[in-house]
């Protein structure tokens, strides 16, 4: 019996306990929505934020933030939600929580709906959702440099009201503006700026967080520890972020941006060989990465790659092209080649959307595909003949399908030691790898599992070219295939198979802290930091 298989037998069983104790008792619905409004100090009434299977709006709200169409719930391999909740208030986020425990349901919670693998949607028991989208003021104190986002606000939104008060501030997160700020910091959030400023996480003063017994704690309350776990690791472990406080980081009047492409024709292949060696260690200011497009081959219907280089530079054009010039004359990259503008017009840049109105970063469903994804780090320049290996399965698959993107690293990401917060792809590291493919189109469900497994055969080959022992993952490129809890049962050393890809050597530390803060293991989905076992915290004190 195949793995699928295996999976959905395991889902029924489980919807079929649910649904019968849910039946069996008719009260429990009852006295769940009771113990809501009981704990909910709002005068808005519980019933205006909980949708239940058979409102009218549960369907709209359950696939409003769904980005990949693999999980919407037309999906005939996805579990659908009892409940969801969408809090006006805190207080019905802290109810959520307390109530969720007192009737043993389990909870995921959704900031923006950017999760890779949609667990914060979706799951394989029965389960409630904390959809949080109606939770996104922000308050930005261009004095202080500093913001309050609340949870379910997007990177766009932060942007674009940040704009509202000053053109000369900005945060350093991620290119896509519909990625909520829940899910984007707590796993690390990284972007243009981060060569500059380090990632979102790295630049977080205070947060607020519903623990598991439904407590509303900030920095202080909360203490250093959790504080610390919660800037990196995926604050789904941990609880609900409900708000963070944003440091503001300084940016020039005018930005430059550009974006070459170089057939591998030629000296193409030299130019990407190149980039690899200098993309690191260009001045922090100059964020230059490689996007391998697929395109069309000189053969009908086979796809061919083709990199284009895409940057960011904080200052203007006469700036930028002396230290091309310099760093990397190869490129060739000439004064008509850049665009001077504003930071904040270059958020929508890099969405193909220069010219349109700033209030497209408020769109919250920019975008919505099937897609499949993974990650890895660099650590040394991949040779021609892995480039040319990688271009001989771009021919494997569809035109337009696969995108490979490398960001580069270095500069302020090398000056943070790897301690300092749970993200510990650091000093070292010369670009990150994340592997895209989308499709879409009639049949586009039925197509899943051969895209799927094209990622894996690409993954596969890139094994001698990337980071050993281990080799290394992103949390906001989440991959289940690394490894996954079952059903909040893993142990310590199965987790540690994926933990360790993605925290290195601050997994025992997120796991210490995880089995203090949460020692029922409360906040836990495929892929949370599990808690130690009696024996198991036993031997991690050796």
């Amino acid at each position: 019996m195949g793995r699928s298989s295996r999976l959905e037998i395991v889902v029924l069983l489980f919807s079929l306990v649910f649904l019968v104790s849910w039946a069996n008792s008719s009260s429990v619905h009852e006295n769940f929505l009771s113990c809501l409004s009981l704990h909910s100090n709002h005068s808005t009434p519980i019933t205006k934020v909980v949708h239940s299977q058979q409102n009218p709006s549960y369907l709209d709200v359950l696939d409003y933030s769904v980005q990949n169409l693999r999980y919407t719930s037309g999906s005939s391999s996805t579990l659908k939600p009892q409940l969801i909740v969408t809090p006006l208030h805190v207080t019905h986020v802290q109810a959520a929580v307390i109530c969720s425990r007192k009737y043993d349901i389990h909870i995921r919670v959704r900031s923006g709906g950017h999760d890779f693998e949609g667990l914060s949607y979706k799951a394989e028991v029965p389960f409630i959702i904390v959809d949080l989208v109606e939770l996104r003021s922000i308050t930005v104190d261009i004095e202080d440099e500093s913001a309050w986002v609340e949870g379910g606000a997007t990177i766009g939104e932060v942007y674009y009201s940040i704009a509202q008060k000053s053109l000369t501030h900005s945060f350093p997160a991620g290119l896509c503006p519909s990625v909520g700020v829940g899910g984007h910091i707590s796993g690390g959030g990284s972007g243009p700026s981060t060569r500059k400023f380090g990632l979102a996480s790295d630049n977080i003063l205070d947060a607020h967080i519903v623990d598991s017994d439904g407590r509303l704690l900030n920095r202080e309350s909360m203490g250093e520890d959790l504080f610390w776990a919660i800037r990196g690791a995926g604050a789904g472990s941990f609880g609900i972020i409900t708000a963070w406080k944003l440091k503001l980081v300084p940016v020039p009047p005018t930005v430059t941006v550009f974006a070459v492409a170089r057939p591998l024709e030629g000296d193409g292949m030299k130019t990407l060989i190149k980039w690899q060696e200098v993309g690191d260690k260009l001045p922090e200011d100059l964020f230059l990465r490689v996007i391998l497009e697929s395109v069309n081959g000189s053969r009908k219907g086979e796809a061919d790659m083709i990199p284009t280089y895409q940057s960011l530079f904080f200052g203007n054009a006469s700036e930028l092209i002396p230290i091309m010039n310099e760093w990397f004359p190869e490129l060739g990259v000439k004064p008509e080649d850049c665009i001077e503008m504003s930071w904040i017009e270059s958020t929508l840049y890099y969405i193909n959307a220069t010219g349109h109105p700033l209030e497209l970063l408020l769109d919250r469903t920019f975008l919505s595909f099937y897609f499949t994804s993974t990650a890895d780090y660099v650590t040394e320049p991949i040779p021609v003949a892995g480039l040319e290996g990688i271009r001989k399965l771009y021919a494997e698959e569809d035109v337009g399908a696969p995108t490979l993107f490398f960001y580069p690293y270095g500069g302020k990401m090398s000056e943070i030691p790897e301690a300092e917060y749970p993200f510990p792809h650091r000093e070292g590291n010369l670009f990150l790898i994340h592997y895209w493919v989308a499709w879409g189109g009639e049949g586009a469900e039925k197509e899943t599992e051969r895209h799927v497994e094209w990622l894996r055969k690409i993954y596969n080959f890139m094994t001698p070219y990337v980071s050993k022992n281990p080799r290394r993952a992103y949390l906001n490129y989440r991959d289940l295939e690394l490894g996954r809890n079952e059903n909040g049962n893993t142990s310590y050393e199965q987790a540690s198979v994926w933990g360790i890809k993605y925290f290195g050597d601050n997994f025992n530390k997120l796991v210490e802290i995880k089995t203090k803060v949460d020692p029922s293991n409360f906040f836990w989905n495929e892929q949370s930091i599990p808690i130690f076992s009696t024996q198991e915290e036993s031997l991690a004190e050796l």
